[in-house]
């Protein structure tokens, strides 16, 4: 069983069977054999592509993901430890660019000697 268009995106935003994705960018996956026909059948059964099919697989992987609390609690690290360096850029540019320039004297000429 073989897809045509494989690398090209549909026509239009949304896919053929009006699943709604945005752009699209190609991702190549390697499967062994009994993998592959598996999908194919699967995605035979459901009147889809295999690319749908893997699209949802991948899909529904990443919304179980982002419920971990496990993996919640590692991105709020995440999330603070990148806060943390950009506090520490902001200071340092304020630093250098918003810190109020001393005053600067007008210096005198030195006093010629042996006058």
């Amino acid at each position: 069983m073989s897809e045509s268009n494989v690398n090209s995106p549909p026509a239009s935003a949304a896919s053929v069977n009006g699943l709604g994705y945005g752009p699209i960018k190609p991702l190549a996956v390697r499967l062994n054999e009994s993998t592959r026909t598996q999908l194919d059948i699967i995605a035979q059964l459901n009147d889809r592509t295999v690319t749908d099919e893997v699209r949802l697989a991948i899909e529904a992987w990443i919304d179980k993901t982002k419920a971990d609390p496990a993996i919640q609690r590692r991105a709020k690290d995440v999330r603070d430890e990148i806060e943390r360096e950009a506090a520490g850029k902001r200071d340092a540019i304020a630093a250098i660019f918003d810190a109020t320039p001393t005053p600067k004297t007008p210096r005198t000429p030195p006093k010629p000697q042996g006058t």
